[in-house]
């Protein structure tokens, strides 16, 4: 794999300083960016990388200056990072500008193909429209001089490149250089316009030729469509307002009227330089007028090269070619229809727009109108109300399982729709232009023809409202507005707000012995609401904001309503067993509850109101169990844990049926969009489709931040089935006190500096002659010795009786934090992702007679319980925990200090863990402490995850696992010692 020999940020900012300035090459993609301080001192970067440069300076004298020359692939990198750099000179900056504007360019699919000057294959940046050549004169004309400073060779008096033209080669060289990827020889169908380096093909001069002469002429072209035989706008409009809509006689025509339209396509010629210049082509044949002159004698010419690949996208332009006057062709009906539909893309995509008669534009239009099919048993339509238009459990008729509903196509003229007749009768006429309510309109009868034959398609209950939240659907690939009707608009117009006033408001349940916070009263009517409509729902509340009081309540609730009432069982990690018992016997006292766990679990004698606690291990293996009984609710705590939804606890999870569905979480999405599928596919199943059709239609999309259209149909979607709140949100938790968090830097020992360097030296080298699975599994090795030094020299050596005392600048660190700590009387809770070096901590303070306890994976149930119930009552000032076996669910706000002995990367994650403290019921201030050793990894992803740029946005999502694909160049400079030792 090739790597940059320039990656490091500091690197880059050094670069961004130095001026740059593009040299062409042949093909565009050898050309390069040199980079040169103006003061001649050397530039970063290889040795090898660097060259000598000739440039002009202030004073318009040559003189040279060492410079390093990055080929354009590589150089663009930098140069789009340097744009946002501080005191970056104006020539990068500037290269960093039209480095994204030629991957603007690229993205969107502005590639042709061709030959260069030395008849190599070559891309190049085309066709541009005329705000793309704006865009690109505007950016040309603000180049430095310093961006265009080597002199053109071959002149007595040195002269710059001119800029636009500079311009145009560094964007055909970004285009010739992003296509050529491993797997562009597929797509290519062999090495040409494919492989990196340069291959000569004079045999295809021709073809080249024949590309070029389209895209390079001076001129474009377009069609202006005109219709002999129409009614004025005023004619129609008079005949519109005598018309009888609704009737459905004689309304739409059959094409067969003696005044049917004729059409005229005329040929219009624009120039490239100057768009406001527009011409028919027969006056610049005549060349008699002003406006013909303005063209230029090369317009003809020009306008025929053309004409040519017009005359190939819509074949009834060919006889123009050989015209004396390439003025106009008739076309037949059925050419006009093509005209309306395929053919005007495929002008579209040479370049060739198509332009429509004014008093045709009142085009029809089509929505998809979804309504309850039919009517009910009982003679009554969808907008029937009382209990005939609801089910005995209270939810809406048609949302049954084994409902469906119907796509009711609605078509309209401007403002005035059609009759279901007036649209048979359009996909009969088999006419681009029909005559309808004494107006003659366009319609492409192949879009007529669609809508007829979907206009009674059906739909599952759970698509239509899916497709009415979002507002559209895809129908044969294309997407239609959509308009909701009746129970199925009411009940959208309820979802739409999650804490809205629409909300069914129900009260706290008498039976509960709590009052519940104004937000967790909204997030219980809004549970009740999902519910009772069979749809379920996912409460995302930050931890520590009540979201287990919250389920009681609607617990205790269901078992007021006949239809609603049941068991609820209860599924969640080990940990949060034992405070799901007490909480429930504390605000729903009298309310049975057991454990399904343990050798000895049983589900006899299930009573109708009575919870059930199980763990996503227990219940993997005992699903068919616990599918066997009649569960009212079935509610999932820290819903991360399904986030795989091919892994075996999710699949497990989907056959225990129920009559309500609720998933509890802190962080609904840790990774990607797949884990927010995977929860609310198991709350509400179909509400977001396949998972490969939700990973096209928005995950990818969404991700990449490519369609801000997709993103905002799936927050419409998603907001009503997800309920987020924040404790930094206005009104939620004010109660809360301050929280303050402090990276604290300490520095490594020598015995740490000396481990840390080897480890870096001699791993660094198995890396560079590794690749796959072999190079990731190192990088991930390197990375776990270097954290576990940074802790501890006797955690990475795995000694069995270590000195722990004066080796580790974290542990001195953490004995300074202690003693104040505990000299105040407070309680700390002290995480670290190795239980090795949590025992090593145990030991380290029982010998300074400072008491501890530990929690971690192992841990059993009971003694997890007896150790929670210590530290809150004071027994136990410093709790030492495992950060994935307690990093979730546990109350420990006895605690005002929270140290992260090591990082685990993650700030979701991390976050998490300091809500064992602060949380709801905490009264005291909290002090984060994240322990930090200077100079070290450890320091650099600090660093990028409190900025949250460049890198952090990959270890934000995946930790670790991001940083297995870094070159070897970005690797060594993130894991490099950098002073921090003593």
């Amino acid at each position: 794999m090739h790597r940059h020999p320039v990656a490091t940020p500091s690197e880059i900012a050094e670069l961004s300083r130095c001026s740059a300035v593009f040299v062409p090459g042949d093909p565009a993609r050898t050309g390069g960016v040199a980079f040169w301080h103006t003061d001649g001192s050397t530039p970063p970067g290889a040795p090898d990388a660097l060259s000598e440069l000739t440039v002009l300076g202030d004073d318009l004298l040559p003189r040279t200056v060492p410079a390093l020359r990055l080929p354009v692939r590589e150089a663009l990198p930098v140069l789009t990072r340097a744009r946002v750099v501080a005191h970056a000179s104006p020539a990068t900056a500037f290269w960093g500008a039209a480095a994204l504007l030629g991957l603007q360019f690229v993205a969107r699919g502005l590639l042709l193909p061709g030959l260069s000057g030395a008849e190599h294959d070559a891309w190049r940046i085309g066709p541009l429209s005329g705000d793309d050549l704006e865009r690109l004169r505007e950016l040309a004309a603000s180049m430095p001089p310093a961006a265009h400073a080597t002199p053109l060779p071959g002149d007595d008096e040195p002269l710059l490149p001119e800029q636009e033209r500079l311009l145009r080669a560094f964007l055909d060289a970004v285009a010739d250089a992003m296509p050529r990827t491993p797997a562009a020889a597929i797509v290519a169908g062999g090495p040409a316009f494919a492989g990196r380096e340069p291959r000569r093909l004079p045999e295809a001069r021709d073809w080249a030729a024949d590309v070029a002469a389209g895209h390079d002429a001076g001129v474009r072209l377009s069609l202006r469509i005109e219709v002999s035989g129409v009614a004025s706008r005023r004619d129609g409009a008079e005949a519109e307002a005598g018309a009888h809509p609704g009737d459905g006689r004689g309304a739409v025509g059959t094409g067969a009227e003696a005044d049917a339209p004729s059409f005229r396509a005329v040929l219009q010629i624009h120039s490239v330089s100057d768009p406001s210049l527009v011409a028919d082509a027969a006056e610049v044949w005549a060349g008699a007028s002003r406006t013909a002159a303005a063209f230029g004698p090369g317009a003809r010419m020009d306008a025929l090269l053309t004409l040519r690949r017009a005359a190939r996208a819509w074949p009834p332009l060919a006889p123009l070619l050989s015209a004396a006057v390439p003025d106009a062709v008739e076309p037949a009906d059925e050419e006009i229809a093509e005209l309306l539909g395929s053919a005007s893309r495929a002008l579209a995509a040479v370049g060739v727009r198509v332009h429509w008669p004014k008093e045709l534009a009142r085009k029809l239009t089509a929505r998809a109108v979804i309504e309850p099919d039919g009517r009910d048993a009982e003679g009554h339509d969808g907008e029937g109300a009382g209990a005939r238009g609801r089910s005995a459990a209270g939810l809406p008729s048609f949302l049954s399982a084994d409902a469906l509903l119907s796509f009711d196509w609605r078509f309209a003229l401007g403002d005035r729709s059609l009759t279901r007749e007036e649209v048979e009768r359009l996909a009969e006429s088999k006419r681009p232009i029909v005559r309808l309510r004494d107006q003659w309109v366009l319609i492409d009868p192949e879009e007529a023809r669609r809508a007829r034959e979907n206009q009674d398609r059906k739909v599952t209950p759970i698509d239509a409202l899916g497709a009415v939240l979002t507002g559209s659907t895809e129908v044969d690939g294309r997407r239609v507005e959509v308009e909701a009707t009746g129970l199925l608009r009411r009940l959208r117009d309820r979802l739409a707000d999650p804490e809205s006033a629409r909300q069914q408001e129900i009260g706290q349940p008498e039976a509960l012995t709590a009052t519940l916070r104004d937000y967790q009263l909204r997030g219980l009517n809004w549970l009740n609401t999902m519910t009772s409509l069979g749809l379920g729902g996912c409460l995302a509340d930050d931890m520590g904001l009540g979201k287990t009081i919250t389920l009681i309540a609607l617990h205790l609730h269901r078992q007021t309503d006949r239809e609603a009432a049941g068991p609820t069982l209860v599924v969640c990690p080990t940990s949060l067993m034992g405070n799901w018992q007490r909480e429930i016997e504390k605000f729903a006292p009298g309310t049975p509850v057991r454990r399904f766990h343990g050798g000895s679990r049983s589900l006899e004698g299930l009573a109708a109101g009575e919870f059930v606690l199980t763990t996503y291990g227990t219940m993997r293996l005992d699903a068919p169990r616990l599918a066997g009984a009649a569960w009212g609710m079935v509610v999932i705590d820290e819903a991360q844990h399904v986030k795989n939804p091919h892994a075996a606890t999710a699949k497990q999870l989907r056959t225990i049926p129920s009559r309500a569905r609720v998933a509890l979480t802190g962080t609904p999405v840790e990774n990607n969009l797949t884990e927010l599928w995977a929860i609310l596919d198991w709350t509400t199943p179909g509400l977001l489709g396949r998972l490969g059709t939700f990973r096209t239609r928005y995950a990818t999309a969404v991700e990449g931040g490519e369609d801000p259209a997709a993103a905002e149909r799936l927050a419409a979607l998603v907001r009503p089935f997800l309920l987020r709140r924040r404790k930094s949100d206005p009104g939620i938790a004010p109660e809360l006190p301050p929280k303050t968090e402090t990276d604290r830097a300490v520095s490594l020992t020598p015995e740490q500096t000396g481990l840390y360097e080897a480890v870096v030296r001699e791993t660094l080298a198995e890396i560079s002659a590794a690749d796959g699975f072999e190079r990731r599994g190192l990088v991930m090795k390197l990375l776990t010795a270097l954290k576990q030094i940074c802790n501890h020299p006797a955690q990475y050596l795995k000694e069995e009786k270590p000195r722990i005392a004066d080796r580790s600048g974290k542990v001195e660190l953490l004995d300074e934090l202690l003693d104040t700590i505990l000299a105040e009387q407070g309680s700390v809770l002290v995480f670290t992702q190795y239980v090795r070096m949590a025992r090593l901590l145990e030991e380290h303070l029982a010998a300074r007679g400072v008491e501890t306890q530990f929690l971690h994976g192992g841990t059993p149930v009971a003694r997890r319980e007896e150790m929670v119930a210590r530290f809150q009552a004071g027994e136990a000032p410093v709790f030492l925990l495992s950060l994935k076996a307690a990093g979730t669910g546990l109350n420990l706000t006895r605690a005002g200090h929270v140290v992260h002995f090591d990082r685990w990367w993650n700030p979701a994650v991390e976050a998490q863990a300091t809500d064992r403290a602060y949380r709801i019921g905490q009264t005291q201030p909290v002090q984060v402490h994240r322990l930090i050793a200077e100079g070290t990894i450890e320091d650099r992803i600090a660093g990028m995850l409190a900025r949250k740029q460049g890198l952090a946005d990959a270890v934000l999502g995946s930790g670790e696992a991001a940083l297995t694909e870094l070159t070897d160049a970005e690797l060594a400079d993130l894991v490099e010692l950098r002073g921090g030792a003593r």
